[in-house]
């Protein structure tokens, strides 16, 4: 299903991923990246999920409250968050629905041409 005429300019979509590069909205990104209708943030996440914490999210915080579905795309396998540190996003206002990253940049496309408020945390593989 092509997508791409339901997007409003200037929103961000994600192209393609392959290889651990995102082009997203014409850019590419070779880190981890959060991304919103409205902009794409490089941010440093280590590709082990295990070792994740609170402070990692640090960048979602500031506009938890513009969204309100939160993906999170875990790399080549989908793999939960560790409890604690689910339960700690919680408190936050993230309960992230977690898949494997090819699948959340699907979910992400879709949700957001649908006029949703999503927004994404991909990890690269």
């Amino acid at each position: 299903m092509d997508v791409t005429p339901l997007v409003k300019e200037g929103q961000q979509i994600v192209q393609s991923y392959a290889g651990g590069v995102f082009r997203i909205s014409g850019q590419t990104y070779s880190s981890s990246v959060i991304v919103t209708p409205e902009a794409t943030i490089e941010i440093n996440l280590n590709g082990d999920v295990q070792v994740l914490t609170l402070d990692d999210f640090k960048p979602l915080f500031d506009f938890v409250a513009d969204y309100d579905v939160f993906l999170f795309g875990s790399g080549a396998q989908m793999a939960f968050l560790p409890k604690e540190l689910k339960n700690d996003l919680r408190s936050k206002g993230i309960a992230f629905d977690v898949m494997d990253t090819g699948a959340a940049c699907r979910t992400y496309n879709v949700l957001m041409a649908e006029g949703r408020r999503v927004t994404a945390v991909l990890l690269p593989y």
